[in-house]
């Protein structure tokens, strides 16, 4: 399998529902790594990185978000991994 990197900005209803936390918990269970932030526009954005089979579960599962999300849309750029993309020790929040 190959690792891949995909960045994601979460339109919507997205900010004050646990969008970032269920997002971290999703990751860690996939075992995806990266980060995730609210924006001051409203909206999630995060940068998601291992198998490409979890990642897109990770992207697939923020089409729709926790319960009380209401996600209008989900921008995705994939990337190509840089030599020093193993920054990721885990997945966090930023502030």
């Amino acid at each position: 399998m190959s690792a891949v990197r995909v960045s994601v900005i979460i339109n919507g209803r997205v900010q004050g529902v646990y969008f970032r936390s269920e997002t971290r918990e999703q990751a860690l269970g996939l075992g995806v790594k990266g980060w995730v932030r609210n924006r001051r526009d409203g909206a999630v954005e995060g940068v998601f990185e291992g198998e490409r089979k979890s990642v897109e579960k990770l992207l697939e599962w923020c089409r729709q978000g926790p319960p009380a999300a209401e996600v209008t849309e989900v921008q995705a750029q994939w990337e190509e991994l840089s030599d020093n993309s193993s920054d990721f020790s885990g997945f966090r929040i930023r502030f």
